[in-house]
């Protein structure tokens, strides 16, 4: 398959760009970060941007989305991260969405789906428990009781976890942490009685949530998938997510060298351009070769994605390579900006901020190289 958009991903490419840079540029999270938002992302943004198709990517035409697929969720999502635009966009268009067309029975899409595509409904995933990335260690549990399942436990980094309106939760029906087996998923309303939402604030000035389910009683109708089975959707759900992300770390990585290369031709130091100096020419040329191998392996995950079947190789390759370049790029970008860099007032000192979040969000590089290696049979 060739490793080149067709004309329409193109389009749609430079569709979500120019969107992005007029609607979403980074002094629009600075604002929201400024003015401690209480959702933390723009709710007329959202509308336009589930008005343009991009909250229905991944939604079939059916179910009221454009069914773009992978490629284009990803083309999305890297001119996202070259703007750092803040939506529940990756939380409720991709993993939510995910889960649901890929578990959920015939009720829960037709009431969920089209309300995601339309931006109506905010859905998203509670899977870890502690800082590292982890499913199989789950210790949330839920016992069945009345007809249905009672909740005990707590998640924590759950993206968009304060505003979301359904939450799934992945806790543990049997077996016990370290189990694959014994997982199953409940679609969660964060207003039940006994969820408690507490926003955290990180780095990135995005929202993450820390929930707490204390004897939370959802029905048998909650379950989503088949009880004890949760692994077989969410570990290709967990793939597709990893490498809409390392599309966005891609489109970091692209943002900092750009505008990197854009201070080295105007600043001025002894006299002379410091783009001049054949050391910065150098690390740069570096930074670019390391972005174009890693578009490489982000593309081809997305086109293996698009095609089915197991992925986890491909997704662990291309989430392992994006962490790895957006680290180079952003600590690269500060260095080269000289003392700027540093300052709160500079934009390129956001993309760090960002990068190390989205890095670490379901498997950091360890995780992932470790999986890869796994995976090619080390």
């Amino acid at each position: 398959m060739a490793m080149i958009l067709n004309e329409e991903q193109q389009l749609l490419k430079e569709s979500a760009e120019g969107f992005f840079n007029e609607k979403a540029p980074i002094s629009q999270l600075r604002q929201l970060r400024d003015d401690k938002d209480e959702t933390g992302y723009s709710k007329e943004l959202w509308t336009e941007m589930s008005e343009m198709g991009f909250a229905g990517l991944l939604v079939d035409e059916d179910h009221g989305g454009t069914g773009f697929g992978v490629m284009g969720a990803g083309i999305v999502a890297e001119a996202m991260g070259r703007t750092l635009s803040a939506s529940p966009y990756f939380a409720s268009s991709i993993v939510g969405a995910s889960l649901i067309k890929m578990a959920g029975n015939d009720t829960q899409k037709s009431t969920l789906l089209p309300a995601i595509a339309a931006g109506e409904t905010i859905v998203t995933l509670a899977v870890d428990e502690t800082s590292t990335h982890n499913p199989e260690r789950t210790s949330v549990k839920a016992t069945s009781a009345e007809g249905g399942y009672v909740l005990n436990g707590m998640k924590t980094f759950v993206p968009e976890g304060h505003v979301a309106d359904q939450i799934i939760v992945l806790a543990r029906t049997s077996g016990d942490a370290g189990d694959a087996n014994g997982l199953s998923l409940f679609l969660v309303d964060r207003r039940a009685a006994g969820v408690i939402a507490d926003r955290t604030v990180m780095s990135d000035s995005r929202n993450w949530a820390k929930i707490t389910l204390e004897g939370v009683k959802v029905s048998a109708e909650n379950l989503l998938g088949e009880e004890g089975a949760a692994m077989k959707a969410l570990g290709p759900v967990l793939d597709k997510a990893n490498i809409i992300l390392a599309s966005e770390l891609l489109g970091i990585a692209q943002e900092c060298l750009d505008r990197t290369v854009a201070y080295l031709q105007e600043r001025k130091q002894f006299g002379v351009l410091i783009g001049s100096f054949q050391g910065l020419q150098h690390r740069a040329a570096q930074l670019f070769s390391e972005i174009e191998v890693t578009r490489s392996a982000v593309m081809k995950a997305q086109q293996m994605a698009e095609m089915g079947g197991d992925v986890s190789w491909f997704a662990s390759l291309a989430k392992a390579k994006a962490s790895k370049t957006a680290e180079l790029a952003t600590n690269e970008a500060i260095q080269m900006h000289g003392g700027i860099g540093m300052t709160d007032e500079f934009d390129i000192g956001f993309f760090i901020k960002r990068a190390r979040v989205a890095q670490t969000l379901y498997g950091g590089f360890n995780y992932h190289a470790d999986r890869f290696a796994r995976t090619s049979g080390y």
